[in-house]
């Protein structure tokens, strides 16, 4: 039995049949290891992570799953700045990337596929006023959003 339900599962398949413009890649950061290493925190998320990314990479041959441990390749993981596990990184028609650190499920999973469908586009849904000013930022910006379930 998968996450989705057979109607999510349908829903999903059509939204982004129509919806998404362009292929995304989703790069899953987790923790493979069957070894436990002193000093080393387990990953009881990342199975559940890596199920639910297969299956909604499974319903569009737009959104390509890669899945890359930690442990065995720390470069990629400095480059995409991963610094717990799972990690999500969404990248598609621009240079932007979007980062979750998390299981996406309840509703972070509809946070999920709605970053799936704006990284597609290479856009999100801002107001011009809005675009405005993020365009006249000149540092970088990291936005965390912390997630507590309930």
């Amino acid at each position: 039995m998968g996450f989705l339900s057979d109607r999510d599962t349908e829903y999903l398949k059509n939204l982004f049949a129509e919806r998404l413009a362009h292929p995304v890649t989703v790069r899953l950061f987790t923790r493979e290891s069957k070894l436990v290493l002193p000093g080393v925190r387990q990953c009881p998320t990342c199975r559940d992570a890596r199920l639910i990314l297969e299956e909604l990479a499974g319903l569009s041959d737009q959104i390509q799953l890669e899945v890359h441990d930690v442990l065995a390749e720390a470069d990629l993981a400095r480059q995409y700045d991963i610094f717990d596990v799972p990690a999500i990184v969404l990248e598609g028609k621009n240079a932007g990337r979007v980062r979750f650190f998390g299981l996406p499920a309840g509703y972070e999973f509809a946070t999920l596929v709605e970053d799936l469908l704006d990284v597609s586009r290479g856009e999100g849904d801002l107001s011009a006023e809005t675009r405005r000013q993020l365009r006249a930022i000149r540092a970088p910006v990291v936005i965390r959003v912390l997630v507590t379930p309930t």
